[in-house]
């Protein structure tokens, strides 16, 4: 069975960081890119980070450029999401997704979802 299971987020202070994590179980993800995408209330998913499969290039939206880095463990079957400084703005539901050989803004391209972490930063 394919799963791809998050876990990490949580209510933060702004200024604050958190780490997301996504397991992978009934596939591997060594020959994947891995997608990191947001969508706060009442506004369209967008894609945030992603982490290509065979160099380890990674891209980010300008919007966390310098304070959100991705990561992945090959061995572990996981990736993550590093998230500093965080900003009330960052709130949102994110989820990792993969399925695609390199890495793509489109989320319709991506064939597994995790389940969603929501992030709320708030004083």
């Amino acid at each position: 069975q394919v799963q791809f299971v998050e876990s990490g987020g949580g209510l933060v202070q702004p200024g604050g960081s958190l780490r997301l994590s996504c397991a992978a179980s009934g596939f591997t993800l060594d020959y994947y890119a891995i997608g990191w995408f947001r969508q706060a209330p009442g506004k369209e998913r967008e894609g945030v980070s992603c982490i290509s499969s065979t160099d380890g290039n990674t891209y980010y939206v300008d919007s966390v450029k310098g304070r959100f880095t991705v990561s992945r463990d090959n061995a572990k079957n996981t990736v993550y999401l590093q998230m500093n400084s965080l900003k009330p703005e960052d709130t949102a539901v994110y989820y990792c997704a993969t399925g695609v050989w390199s890495c793509s803004w489109a989320s319709y391209e991506y064939e597994y979802w995790g389940q969603g972490a929501q992030v709320t930063v708030s004083s």
